[in-house]
């Protein structure tokens, strides 16, 4: 890759990086794409050279908030309890080495709430289903005796949104403990009395 390239990208980061931060703190609706291009440092006009709508680059937040758990689904889950071990890891590890991260959790948390969210948006949740994709892994688990009895759902549902209640807590409080992966896992653990 180029110099010319490299720089391009680290840019276009940039809007992203400034974009978010405006999305999860004034919202989509009250952040102006003048504002965006402020906490960027750039002109409104080399920001539309970048993503040629406040809605685009929305809509590439959001792919890249649907990518990444997606991406995790992809990960070889013939052991149910080392497949939760890897994804926390992964994504504890990921919040306490980017704010980014943790910050893509609020905005992800916010998305799944609002209902005027262009049509592109909308079209792009539609295909994120890792909740439901983890229930038959908890279920296999459970047969293995790796995974805690009980409704396979809830136990999805609890190992989820603790991961994302840590992310949205990194996000609110930067500098704030971390919770071990290990601990988000035991919540769904089997334990051997």
């Amino acid at each position: 890759m180029g110099i010319r390239q490299e720089q391009r990208d680290k840019r276009r980061w940039e809007i992203l990086e400034a974009a978010l931060d405006l999305f999860i703190s004034k919202g989509y609706g009250d952040t102006k794409i003048g504002d965006i291009a402020e906490k960027a440092d750039m002109s409104m006009g080399l920001m539309f050279h970048y993503f040629e709508s406040k809605a685009k680059l929305y809509e590439e937040l959001i792919r890249v908030g649907v990518s990444a758990p997606a991406s995790m689904m992809e990960m070889d889950s013939n052991d149910p309890l080392r497949f939760f071990e890897t994804v926390a890891a992964h994504i504890i590890s990921a919040i306490k080495q980017s704010p980014f991260t943790a910050k893509m959790f609020v905005l992800m948390y916010q998305v799944q709430s609002n209902a005027s969210l262009p049509g592109p948006v909308r079209e792009l949740l539609e295909g994120m289903s890792y909740l439901e994709k983890t229930i038959s892994i908890i279920e296999e688990g459970q047969k293995r005796g790796q995974i805690r009895p009980g409704n396979a759902e809830a136990l999805s549902v609890l190992y989820w949104q603790t991961l994302s209640g840590v992310a949205i807590y990194a996000a609110l409080k930067p500098g704030a403990p971390v919770p071990e992966a290990e601990w988000i896992v035991d919540c769904i653990k089997a334990h051997s009395h």
